[in-house]
C-alpha cells in the first residue's frame, strides 16, 4: 500500500473510530432506524404511496437502505447505487422531501440516542437539500 493510501486510510479509519465513539452508531442501529422509519413512511398519507408504486421488494429495498446508511454514516463503502438516478423520475416535490425529512428525524429521535439521532438527522439533510437541488436542477427549474 502506498504511503498516501496508507495515510488516507489511517484518517478515514480515525474519522469512523471518532464517530462511533461519539454516536454509538453501529449495523445494528443503523438496521433498527431503517426498519423504522420505512414502517413509517410506508403507511405515511404523502410519502407512503410513492414508495408501495415503486419498491416492488421490500427486503431487498431495506438492504439497500442499510447499505446506504452505512455508507453515508461510517463511510463503510457499502452501498454502489445512483441515489440521482434513483429519485429523479418520482413524483416528489419539496413537500415531499420535508415529510421525508421530518418523519426521518422523529424516526431517528425515538430509536437512536441523540448524539447518533443528531448525526444521522444532519446527514439526512444534506442528502435531502442535494438531492432536491438536483432534481430541480435537471428539470430546468433552478437558478444558477
Amino acid at each position: 500500500m502506498s504511503t498516501d493510501l496508507q495515510s488516507a486510510t489511517e484518517r478515514r479509519n480515525l474519522i469512523v473510530a471518532d464517530i462511533v465513539e461519539r454516536t454509538g452508531i453501529d449495523a445494528a442501529m443503523i438496521e433498527r432506524l431503517v426498519r423504522s422509519f420505512y414502517s413509517r413512511a410506508r403507511h405515511d398519507p404523502l410519502i407512503g404511496p410513492i414508495f408501495e408504486s415503486h419498491v416492488a421488494d421490500w427486503d431487498a429495498h431495506i438492504g439497500r437502505m442499510c447499505d446506504f446508511w452505512s455508507s453515508v454514516v461510517l463511510m463503510s463503502g457499502r452501498y454502489h447505487g445512483q441515489p440521482m438516478a434513483a429519485h429523479a423520475p418520482l413524483p416528489i416535490a419539496t413537500a415531499h422531501f420535508e415529510r421525508w425529512l421530518g418523519l426521518f428525524a422523529e424516526t431517528a429521535r425515538e430509536v437512536c440516542p441523540p448524539a447518533a439521532a443528531a448525526h444521522f438527522v444532519d446527514r439526512a439533510g444534506r442528502i435531502a437539500d442535494s438531492l432536491q437541488f438536483a432534481i430541480a436542477a435537471q428539470k430546468g427549474k433552478a437558478c444558477a
